[in-house]
């Protein structure tokens, strides 16, 4: 497990930074503790330095996994994120999206959504910006790659 270079990080942090904007810095110095950002096997791992510090004495090659699961850089060095970022993301983000409770399971099955099934929009939401998707309950669901949806007619496809 060794730190993100110089490239790494700024790939990784300009794919941060179109969910949750200036709040990146947010996620880095928390007030339960400092937290860092580690490569292993092509993952990056988001851990705190305590808990970092313990895992020092285990060898590279049997550790598995350590923190939270942030993402991870494809062969070409793009980097994707997961689903498990998720929880940390969602309180940052800068544009949100709400589902009505008829179009959530069907989204969650990996179907597209319909301008009909939005509940709500956050204003100001740029097309090919990156959103967090939430249920009308508040209960973050995804961080899709996501499409203009305002001037289309109700039954327009939104994004998937």
């Amino acid at each position: 497990m060794r730190p993100l270079t110089e490239e790494e990080t700024r790939v990784m942090f300009e794919k941060i930074a179109k969910y949750i904007g200036e709040n990146l810095q947010l996620l880095v110095d928390r007030p339960d503790g400092t937290y860092c950002f580690r490569l292993h096997n092509d993952r990056v791992y988001y851990v705190s330095e305590k808990i970092l510090k313990l895992a020092a004495n285990i060898s590279g090659d049997k550790l598995v996994s350590l923190g939270t699961c942030f993402g991870k850089f494809t062969k070409t060095h793009k980097f994707r994120l997961h689903i498990t970022a998720l929880d940390y993301l969602a309180p940052y983000a800068k544009y949100k999206v709400w589902i009505k409770p008829g179009a959530e399971q069907s989204f969650l099955y990996g179907n597209h959504v319909l301008k009909s099934g939005l509940g709500r929009i956050t204003e100001n939401t740029c097309q090919y910006q990156g959103v967090v998707v939430y249920s009308m309950a508040d209960v973050p669901l995804t961080r899709p790659p996501w499409r203009s949806c305002l001037p289309w007619e109700s039954t327009g496809m939104v994004g998937r």
